[in-house]
């Protein structure tokens, strides 16, 4: 057992294993981490686990686009500075917030399985009934994503598109209280976690707009040395997602991607068929590169055996066949270098240069 973690005695004596799990501070990030404290109790009954909650820089800066803030770990620097202090064992963060290179000494131990990706559209509710296409000429829609903005005003440009920041109570009370948006739009996956799927009105399907990279994943990050945690927390691991999610963050980690920049995709994994869609677009969304492959990831029941050895984009999956993973990285990397061939770095370098200005 890792001397990081602490021992405790309960009432009768009984000693129990201290897990202290970090979080953001928002009832989003409370409801994930408790979701994964959940599962962890229900598998170990004698772990006694204690969450630490903070916040981050992308918390604290709430004035500014995300993508203008220039900081590749925006929700998850203070919780990796606690993680490598020791203060705390494990972190739970939302996939998509975690680039595709993670400081050394960092793994992801655990992916779970994966909700809704897709973006969905809530409505300021003099709106009700309407959708995307219905909506009014000039309609302000608010959103904090180059990704879906680049996407959406290509799809939609009779709309206009306008930031909006904040955790998900901040921006439905932004909507909800003022006229400034006609809607906003928002990642299903959270809407569903917080209760409030009522205020969907309408999900994008992959023809209005593909989503982020590990987009509705939670993901489980641990110092990589840990070896008696990153074993605890595997059994979290659900596979297909591992799959998905690794070969999309293979996809942008070789584009060299992130928020400052609008690059989506769509995954499916059908049978032993890993179908992986990837495109780059211009800020305007009038520029874009689009293109799909798919490959074979049969199970081959030869599970990796050293964590050294089976780390794919930041994530460890000891329990997920290693030719598998091998297959998932190399199609999001063959498919990042098929539209790199393309052009796909000149879009994206042009979109770096046209936001840092605005």
């Amino acid at each position: 057992m890792s001397e990081n973690i602490g021992i405790c005695q309960d009432g009768k004596g009984k000693v129990s294993r201290v897990i202290r799990m970090g979080t953001r501070k928002s009832q989003l990030a409370r409801i994930q981490t408790d979701s994964v404290a959940s599962r962890l109790k229900e598998i170990y009954p004698d772990v006694r686990l204690e969450i630490v909650a903070m916040s981050t820089i992308g918390d604290k800066i709430l004035d500014t686009a995300l993508s203008k803030i220039g900081e590749k770990s925006l929700f998850t620097k203070e919780l990796e500075n606690a993680l490598e202090r020791n203060e705390v064992d494990i972190v739970v963060h939302s996939l998509k917030d975690l680039p595709t290179s993670l400081p050394p000494g960092f793994t992801i131990g655990a992916i779970l399985q994966r909700e809704n990706p897709h973006d969905a559209v809530v409505l300021h509710p003099k709106n009700a009934g309407l959708t995307l296409d219905t909506l009014p000429e000039k309609s302000v829609i608010g959103t904090s994503s180059l990704r879906r903005a680049a996407q959406l005003k290509k799809r939609f440009p009779q709309l206009e598109f306008e930031n909006i920041r904040g955790n998900l109570n901040t921006r439905l009370k932004k909507l909800d209280e003022k006229e400034d948006y006609a809607a906003i739009i928002l990642a299903a996956a959270g809407l569903k976690r917080m209760g409030w799927e009522t205020r969907i009105s309408q999900i994008l399907g992959t023809e209005d707009c593909m989503y982020a990279v590990g987009q509705g994943a939670l993901a489980v990050e641990v110092r990589a040395q840990d070896k008696d945690i990153l074993k605890m927390v595997s059994v979290l691991t659900h596979s297909d997602t591992v799959l998905r999610c690794i070969s999309e963050r293979a996809f942008l980690k070789q584009l060299e991607g992130g928020c400052s920049v609008p690059v989506a995709v769509h995954t499916e994994l059908n049978g032993s068929m890993l179908y992986l869609t990837g495109a780059v677009f211009s800020l305007d969304g009038s520029e874009c590169l689009k293109n799909s492959v798919e490959i074979c990831v049969e199970i081959d029941n030869k599970v990796n055996e050293s964590a050294q050895e089976c780390v794919h984009v930041g994530v460890t999956a000891n329990n997920v066949s290693s030719v598998a993973l091998e297959a998932a990285e190399k199609l999001g990397v063959d498919l990042a270098n098929l539209l790199l061939d393309k052009g796909a770095k000149e879009i994206l370098t042009t979109a770096r240069k046209l936001n840092d200005a605005q």
